[in-house]
């Protein structure tokens, strides 16, 4: 059975990473378009994925490129959140194990950014490892921190070689090279016979 799903944050949870972003994110109003077709109501529609703790508002980096989290990603975190609820004795957890460039960035787009349930990203997560140390070591702490075996671990990661060496741990892994997909969520579920 599945005990432990476990994320990386950027190019899997979120985009851009936060390598490509330019200074630190910011909570703003998306900008209006310059012009107003005649006698045509001014639609503002808000990028895919990110929704936030305000309403109406995006998180951004300083030039204005929105930071976003991936369907499959809100997803994956919205079920979680519900089977964690049916149950409720906690033998079903969640977890980052980023090596983001920026990890006090990452943990602001957590307090902003919110799953398809309205649960706030930050919330969706029993324990956080965000620092620039081996994956593996991310997957040490999370064991002796949980006591879950490796084997009751998945993980989901767009980097390949992440993947390589946390599966010679015995973590069930899954490649989501674009991103976080619905697909590689099914796909977890099957690997742990949940489906």
């Amino acid at each position: 059975m599945l005990q432990l799903a476990v994320f990386d944050l950027d190019y899997t949870v979120w985009q851009p990473e936060m390598y490509q972003i330019y200074g630190p994110p910011k909570l703003v109003r998306p900008e209006q378009p310059k012009k107003r077709r005649k006698n045509r109501p001014l639609s503002l529609s808000l990028p895919e994925g990110s929704k936030t703790i305000k309403d109406g508002m995006i998180v951004t980096d300083s030039s204005g490129t929105p930071i976003t989290v991936f369907d499959g990603a809100s997803y994956a975190l919205s079920e979680i959140n519900r089977m964690k609820k049916e149950r409720s004795d906690g033998s079903l957890l969640a977890a980052i194990s980023s090596r983001t460039d920026e990890p006090s960035w990452a943990r602001q787009c957590m307090n902003w950014l919110v799953v398809d349930d309205g649960t706030l990203l930050s919330h969706c997560f029993d324990h956080v490892e965000i620092s620039f140390s081996d994956k593996v070591r991310h997957f040490e702490s999370l064991h002796r921190k949980t006591g879950i075996p490796y084997e009751g671990m998945c993980f989901f990661d767009n980097e390949e070689w992440n993947i390589r060496s946390v599966q010679q741990l015995g973590v069930k892994c899954i490649y989501t090279p674009d991103g976080m997909t619905r697909e590689a969520w099914n796909e977890a579920l099957e690997m742990f016979d949940m489906k």
